[in-house]
């Protein structure tokens, strides 16, 4: 069985690992090189993916991250973790240095941060994953606004007038999968179960 890893740098990493241990899924938290080299799979939680980008290069795991990624490990975003997993940023945060906020990259899309608002705009939303019926809940989520042609939509939204299409917050690309909002938060475990299958090479 894989060993499954959640990046525990900021954000609500406890509750990933929480969802993953109630499927009964060996999980652990990864915040060095050394526990990066310890598992076959990666969950990036939501949080703030700046700070993310500055505490992974700051502990030197940004680039071990990447080159994982890139060699075909499996890899589980969600919202602050769907920025980290596109290859561009529509509009990535620029520090008072002047340093542009990076992603680990993976997934050929465009992400706008903040897409559906601020915090007090979050709201939930019933939505179709994978034939599931699911509730998501949307926290500043992202939305990946350009797909290249090997990425997979999974979920949209209703779009914000009948001319556009559905808004996009679920993808995957091969072993990568990108959601825009919060599973750890609902209570159901859908989304992390279908991750683990996809370790498996089961979905």
């Amino acid at each position: 069985m894989p060993n499954i890893g959640v990046l525990a740098l900021q954000g609500d990493f406890r509750e990933h690992l929480a969802s993953l241990e109630r499927l009964g899924e060996p999980a652990q938290m990864v915040r060095t090189i050394q526990e990066l080299a310890q598992v076959d799979a990666l969950v990036i939680p939501g949080g703030e993916s700046s700070v993310i980008d500055r505490l992974s290069r700051n502990y030197g795991l940004a680039e071990p991250i990447k080159e994982r990624i890139a060699g075909g490990m499996p890899a589980y975003g969600s919202c602050a973790g769907m920025i980290m997993l596109a290859d561009r940023i529509e509009n990535p945060a620029i520090s008072r240095d002047g340093a542009v906020q990076q992603s680990f990259g993976g997934i050929d899309m465009t992400v706008k941060r903040n897409a559906f608002g601020r915090q007090v705009d979050s709201f939930e939303y019933r939505l179709d994953f994978n034939g599931q019926n699911l509730e998501a809940v949307f926290i500043r989520a992202p939305e990946a606004v350009q797909i290249g042609p090997g990425v997979q939509v999974i979920s949209t939204v209703q779009a914000r007038s009948e001319r556009e299409q559905g808004r996009i917050v679920a993808v995957r690309q091969g072993n990568l999968l990108a959601t825009s909002f919060h599973p750890e938060v609902t209570g159901s475990t859908a989304i992390h179960q279908y991750f683990i299958n996809l370790t498996r090479g089961d979905a």
